[in-house]
């Protein structure tokens, strides 16, 4: 059986433009009858006679005319570098299909950005926030040494450099690589602190981010942060979870790296916090009532470098109700709502998300335990009973702590039952 037609060519394309083109590139959009690209990559072919499709708007609708002229003509498509590199060619070839597309790519930005540099890669961590959330950048940066990003207007490398230091994150040096391959091509050496002020960076960049620390080492996958870690409320306003239920608390949720979770009843984000540490790639949603624990929320995200947790302000269930559906929810405190609020987590959880519960009184534990079997649920519960060594003298002395009961449950795939 013969081959597909590849009828549709994906060329990759420098900031140099048609001067960095291999012969089979510049023979691909010699026999082209259409030229698809975005208004700078077009505008390197004035010579150009067939029709020219600018990549603005929409762009399954490109794609779907696309699809029709290639039926019984040449299409070459222009994109940056190597287009199956944070590029169009994923979508290209989602829609055509993988037989009928021929990739030809250029090097790409991030390779071009680190030989300017001077820098082996081959231990660097690529991400992009082009078009998309800074939102836990931070935290993943704090397990990484070495980065490339590619950034865009609204994402700049001043703005990742000033969230960097707001968090923490500054013994960093960035190489702001611009317009790389063109002639006006740029490439920077400066530190975070200086990076942050600087008001000139093209859109068109690459930022390069090394660490300066040479004793840093990462963090240890599992947080497991002491509550001294914490600032925390008075004692008269409610405890700080304590790490070896935080631990119990977080393995029983099954966190992923993208999930989004929510932490009902936050206190000072202990559980949040970590939570966002290990799922760096999701958002954390701490919702807390008491002004104080909003604020330390907010002040413990910061200090431990945690920029994916969300703090909302508010009395569950109400405040959740235009928060994204969860991953994973934990409750640690209902405000004598205990019912409501899991009747809430169990209607939004996604099919295989998490409920975790944690209960020090049996009056909670008795209302967590009757709204999960009155809906038809059998919880895993577990109790908790932890003691801690402390001095005493010149000796050790074991201190209990206060006794938890867990609760998890898996979310159904089909709807939970009324309560009975």
């Amino acid at each position: 059986m013969n081959a597909p037609t590849r009828a549709v060519t994906l060329v990759g394309i420098g900031d140099d433009g048609c001067l960095g083109l291999t012969s089979r590139a510049v023979g691909a959009v010699s026999r082209a009858a259409v030229l698809v690209g975005g208004e700078r990559h077009l505008a390197f072919f004035p010579q150009f006679a067939g029709e020219r499709i600018a990549l603005r708007g929409g762009l399954t609708a490109i794609l779907d005319r696309v699809a029709a002229l290639a039926e019984d003509q040449n299409v070459c498509i222009l994109a940056s570098g190597d287009p199956l590199f944070f590029g169009v060619g994923r979508r290209v070839i989602a829609r055509l299909g993988a037989p009928h597309v021929e990739i030809i790519p250029q090097p790409s930005s991030m390779q071009l950005a680190f030989a300017r540099a001077g820098l082996d890669w081959g231990d660097a961590a690529l991400l992009s926030v082009h078009g998309r959330s800074l939102d836990g950048l931070v935290t993943r940066l704090a397990r990484l040494a070495k980065v490339a990003l590619l950034t865009d207007d609204e994402h700049s490398p001043p703005r990742i450099a000033a969230q960097m230091i707001e968090y923490g994150e500054a013994a960093w040096t960035a190489w702001v690589c611009e317009r790389l391959g063109g002639a006006d091509e740029r490439v920077r050496q400066l530190p975070l602190a200086e990076l942050a002020l600087v008001s000139d960076v093209d859109p068109l960049n690459v930022l390069i981010l090394v660490r300066t620390d040479t004793a840093w080492r990462a963090p240890p996958t599992i947080p497991f942060l002491h509550e001294d870690a914490f600032a925390r409320r008075t004692p008269k306003k409610g405890l700080i979870t304590k790490r070896e239920i935080r631990l119990l608390t977080l393995g029983a949720m099954a966190l992923r790296r993208d999930s989004v979770v929510w932490d009902v009843g936050a206190g000072s984000g202990s559980i949040a916090i970590e939570a966002a540490m290990l799922a760096p790639e999701g958002r954390t949603y701490a919702i807390e009532v008491d002004p104080e624990g909003v604020a330390l929320c907010r002040a413990n995200a910061r200090e431990l470098g945690v920029d994916n947790v969300h703090v909302i302000p508010g009395l569950a269930p109400d405040a959740l109700a235009d928060l994204p559906a969860p991953d994973a929810v934990f409750i640690g405190g209902s405000k004598g709502s205990m019912t409501a609020i899991v009747d809430v987590a169990l209607a939004r959880l996604r099919p295989g998300g998490r409920l975790v519960v944690n209960a020090i009184t049996l009056e909670n534990a008795a209302e967590v335990y009757q709204a999960l079997r009155g809906r038809d649920l059998v919880p895993d519960v577990t109790l908790v009973q932890i003691a801690r060594a402390e001095p005493l003298a010149r000796y050790l002395r074991y201190e209990a702590l206060n006794p938890i009961q867990i609760f998890a449950v898996t979310a159904p795939s089909r709807p939970v039952p009324e309560a009975r």
